[in-house]
């Protein structure tokens, strides 16, 4: 009944399968990869035929998690996966970028892959074993796919490459000083398509080498895909990319000038109007026959893209006369905002960010309901892209994938500079509105979203900044390397490489090649030149803030930590959560505490997260001998008075304690409700508390001299 075919081979510390022909047959292609424990079901579908009039290449993947994978049962009500997770989009996105450019040029029918993760050994991380049975799916299909592709997650420790380290080792890197490096690349047998990364401050040959060592690592996965196409491979569809040569020497000769003369003009706005005036000129000069090819757009872009990169490479001028090293001119402002707890405008060119940070307490952390277990967070970065950034109209709605892949670049970015949550114990939430936009808001989110922070008073590591690199990479091998590129260049050339770090290192490194992949020789010259890039930033940026405000907003909360004994933790926290909520109510702080006996205080006022300090103290501390405490009188017996003078702990003052004389009864100078002053004198044989009086001034508190108790004792 099935044709089953299955290839392994050893990968690093697990065993890699690929297997295929025996579930959902009637797809293109399916093969479900197996690393370790974790499974993932790749499954490609594509149209046969081109939808009339489609002038996109329209590829959809998915990539879905399953709870059942790792055991699970999905939390909230209905108890069924729902939209997709970030996790999921981040991956589906990863999937996407690489094999996108690898689809032969022309070839515009519909094409869907799914992922769908079956097992989870909560060790191997299944985003990269997607990647490997997408291409795998892909390679059988019968698609004219110029794969296979294959990826490799590296990590750095000690100063060597580690080869896909395990989730554990990969989470929270925040937190695990010994573990630098969370690095994903993709490429093919030649080249590199795709790297994205989140780093501790690498220098830019420690990057490289991370990326050249995941690219050899990858090889025999490409073998072993290969391999596996050697004996379950279908037929190539039968497709010839169109001819579209007459179209786009008609439309060259109609208006190769008028779209250089366009492309010459330096504001976007006038710029977008004056090729699309072009355009339209060009159609009118064409016939109804030209009009109705259905590779008119393609060669309208072609002839966008060969004015553009003819006049970068052999001339060095860009589109808006800078040098190809140059950065935009770039103006940063902070405190814009009165009621912010941190706020910053960063304007590099015709991209602007408007940047606010929040702080919050740990109610306000994010709770992850991940495979691998749920977790919170106490970083977030929201990125949001609305349409009159660019100048246009269009739907709003909830954030696309685009919105949170770069939220979770930037996000990336500023992480590794965060204080430890024990030193800062806030919750920090980043919003990077964009309000402007020709070629790198991420980048822009970056930057804007670090001086953000330190006008909030967050203590970084050091200030980050971000550039995006770009490429004209030609037929014949000259190629341009381009410091932060405009919108047109990004979508008109090779190569979108996005940098960030501090002066001392990299942050975060994203690359997405739209060539089939670059030589090491271009990324090195890429990241040298991102180096001098983000140097130049953080210089503008400096001239805003050179260094993290010391006073919060006065709108901001104050957080005071504490550690109490675990043992501890319930005598805090009260019957029913009755004690916690008194301290919350008496001294109008919030409260939060944990397993490990932390507690977070929080307030914008001292005097209240003083008060709630000062409660809890009491409850969990022990009264030392001989120190002086303020106490009241609860009751008053015939051999003395007991007060209350630690927290809820009664102690009983004796009757010839209370004064220098011998008094009749306690009451002849206290009653009930009275502060006084009393001294622990020490516990008795059953572990009573004894208290003193007399030896304490009891209008200051203060323990009186042995010269001064003999004084008084003399005068009584």
């Amino acid at each position: 009944m099935f044709n089953e075919v299955k290839k392994s081979i050893q990968w690093g510390e697990e065993t890699l399968t690929l297997e295929t022909g025996k579930v959902a047959r009637q797809a293109d292609g399916t093969v479900i990869a197996t690393l370790g424990e974790t499974s993932v079901m790749a499954n490609v579908t594509f149209a046969k035929q081109q939808k009339e009039g489609q002038d996109f290449f329209p590829l959809t993947v998915h990539y879905q998690e399953k709870y059942y994978a790792a055991g699970k049962v999905p939390g909230g009500f209905f108890k069924r996966e729902a939209r997709p997770t970030e996790k999921e989009t981040l991956t589906a996105r990863l999937i996407d970028r690489p094999i996108r450019p690898l689809f032969v040029e022309g070839f515009k029918n519909e094409v869907l892959v799914m992922c769908t993760v079956l097992s989870h050994d909560l060790v191997n991380d299944p985003d990269i074993v997607a990647m490997i049975a997408a291409s795998a799916a892909l390679t059988i299909s019968g698609a004219p796919f110029m794969g296979p592709i294959a990826g490799a997650r590296v990590g750095y420790e000690d100063g060597e490459y580690i080869l896909n380290p395990t989730c554990d080792d990969m989470h929270d890197l925040r937190n695990n000083p010994d573990q630098r490096l969370d690095l994903v690349v993709a490429g093919t047998k030649d080249a590199v398509m795709m790297v994205e990364s989140e780093a501790y401050e690498l220098t830019e040959a420690e990057m490289l080498g991370a990326v050249t060592f995941a690219h050899e690592q990858i090889q025999p996965v490409i073998d072993l895909i290969i391999d596996l196409a050697e004996d379950s491979a279908k037929e190539p569809f039968d497709f010839a990319a169109p001819d579209y040569s007459a179209i786009f020497e008609a439309v060259k000769a109609a208006g190769e000038d008028k779209v250089r003369a366009a492309y010459a003009i330096t504001d976007k706005q006038e710029r977008v109007a004056a090729v699309a005036a072009a355009k339209e000129e060009i159609k009118a000069s064409l016939s109804e026959e030209q009009l109705a090819d259905p590779s008119l757009g393609t060669a309208l872009k072609k002839l966008e893209s060969s004015v553009l990169r003819g006049s970068v490479v052999k001339e060095g001028k860009r589109i808006d006369g800078r040098a190809l090293d140059q950065v935009r001119p770039i103006l940063a402002e902070v405190g814009l905002l009165p009621r912010t707890h941190g706020s910053a405008l960063f304007t590099r060119g015709e991209t602007q960010g408007l940047v606010v940070t929040t702080l919050g307490t740990g109610d306000d952390e994010q709770m992850i309901d991940a495979l691998t277990g749920t977790y919170k967070s106490n970083f977030l970065l929201h990125y949001n892209f609305p349409p009159y950034s660019v100048g246009e109209v269009g739907r709003v709605g909830s954030p696309g994938r685009r919105e949170i892949g770069h939220g979770k670049l930037a996000w990336r970015a500023l992480q590794a500079v965060l204080p430890a949550a024990t030193d800062f114990p806030y919750t920090i939430r980043v919003v990077s509105e964009i309000t402007e936009s020709n070629g790198s808001s991420s980048m822009a989110s970056v930057c804007g979203g670090s001086l953000s922070m330190m006008d909030a008073a967050v203590p970084l590591k050091a200030p980050v900044a971000g550039v995006a690199m770009g490429l004209v990479l030609e037929d014949d091998g000259s190629y341009a390397v381009l410091t932060d590129i405009l919108g047109d260049e990004d979508h008109l050339g090779d190569m979108d490489f996005k940098v960030a770090g501090t002066e001392n290192g990299i942050t975060s490194l994203q690359m997405d090649i739209k060539v089939a992949g670059i030589t090491p020789e271009i990324m090195e010259k890429a990241l040298a030149q991102a180096k001098d890039g983000r140097m130049h930033i953080l210089g503008e940026m400096n001239k805003a803030l050179s260094a993290g405000r010391t006073e919060f907003s006065a709108h901001a909360p104050r957080i005071e930590t504490m550690t109490v004994p675990t043992d501890k933790i319930r005598e805090v926290i009260g019957s029913g959560g009755k004690v916690i909520r008194e301290i919350v109510e008496v001294s109008g702080a919030k409260v939060d505490i944990n397993d490990d006996g932390v507690i977070k205080i929080a307030s914008p006022n001292n005097d209240s997260i003083q008060k709630a300090y000062d409660m809890i103290h009491a409850i969990v501390a022990e009264p030392e001998e001989g120190q002086v405490y303020k106490g009241k009188v609860v009751k008053i017996v015939d051999f003395g008075a007991f007060v209350n003078f630690f927290g809820k702990r009664d102690g009983l003052v004796h009757v010839s304690q209370i004064e220098n004389r011998r008094l009749n009864h306690p009451s002849d100078v206290l009653k009930e409700g009275q502060e006084v002053y009393v001294k622990l004198l020490g516990f008795d044989d059953r572990g009573k508390v004894r208290l003193a009086m007399k030896m304490v001034d009891q209008e200051t508190g203060a323990e009186l001299p042995p010269e001064e108790k003999k004084k008084k004792e003399d005068a009584e």
